[in-house]
């Protein structure tokens, strides 16, 4: 048995020379962004006037907000809250499921291997981009203004940022079906709507379902947020009760929403795994 051999150094800096004399601007490089990055850290703390004691003088006025929320009480108003929260529920479900349905058959001319041009596909892919890069709630304050206060314009403002966000997670993972199936449809004589139908969406459709799941429980949150700003729910509730100082109510609402997201989010994965568990079986 032989010892272990002698490494010849001289010989692999000649065989590779830019792993051993890394230029200098390659060897700066990180540390020049760790510093860059602290110094607009430092930049942003100072420009925001970022105090250390305020936050310590904050931290009794917290303690005390803490104290005057135990325990959680809705007094007589249980009722409405239970009806603000089935508002909420019904408008994030609402929201994303329109958005879902409007979104699919964007997400095909937004897929590469359904329209090959780019030039039919780039604007299909910019217009779902400038969607989604506006906030649920801009566009909740946009609605509000169009339609009124109240779920209606909550539920169109959900529906059209999920729209976005929908149509670009569709379209990749139509893009990242396989073709063997559609290839078999197009030889066996298949339209392209056959292709579509038969080879694509039974591949994607459990993928979709996955994330229309996910958004739901998501939006169950967005909803209460966009409910403050008018648009109806449990939030508007919860934004009443903090502005009189309510912080017995303001708990019990914060419990209510905790609760319901917890139990949406159990159903949600039961769903997702059993979608998974057939889409494996199948």
């Amino acid at each position: 048995m032989t010892g272990p051999q002698e490494i010849d150094t001289a010989a692999l800096r000649a065989r590779y020379p830019d792993v051993f004399d890394r230029p200098a601007s390659a060897r700066l490089a990180i540390p020049a962004m760790i510093v860059a990055a602290f110094a607009i850290l430092v930049y942003g703390l100072v420009d925001l006037d970022f105090s250390p004691s305020r936050f310590v003088a904050g931290l009794s006025q917290l303690g005390w907000i803490s104290l005057m929320m135990i325990p959680p009480d809705p007094g007589s108003s249980l009722p409405i809250y239970l009806k603000a929260l089935g508002e909420t529920l019904s408008i994030a479900l609402l929201g994303t499921t329109l958005a879902a349905v409007l979104a699919l058959p964007v997400s095909l001319l937004a897929a590469r291997n359904v329209v090959p041009s780019k030039l039919l596909r780039f604007p299909v892919r910019r217009f779902l981009d400038s969607i989604r890069g506006v906030d649920t709630l801009i566009w909740a304050l946009v609605w509000i203004n169009v339609v009124g206060l109240g779920p209606f314009a909550g539920v169109l403002a959900i529906a059209v940022s999920d729209f976005g966000a929908f149509g670009k997670l569709f379209s990749e993972a139509i893009e990242g079906a396989d073709q063997k199936q559609v290839e078999g449809i197009r030889a066996s004589g298949g339209s392209a709507l056959h292709e579509i139908r038969f080879g694509l969406l039974p591949q994607v459709l459990p993928v979709i379902a996955g994330q229309v799941l996910y958004f739901i429980e998501s939006n169950t949150r967005s909803a209460t947020i966009i409910g403050i700003v008018g648009a109806g729910g449990i939030g508007l509730q919860l934004a009443e009760q903090i502005r009189v100082l309510e912080w017995q109510k303001v708990s019990f609402l914060i419990l209510m929403i905790l609760v319901a997201v917890a139990a949406i989010d159990f159903v949600s994965g039961k769903l997702r795994f059993a979608i998974i568990g057939r889409r494996a079986v199948a």
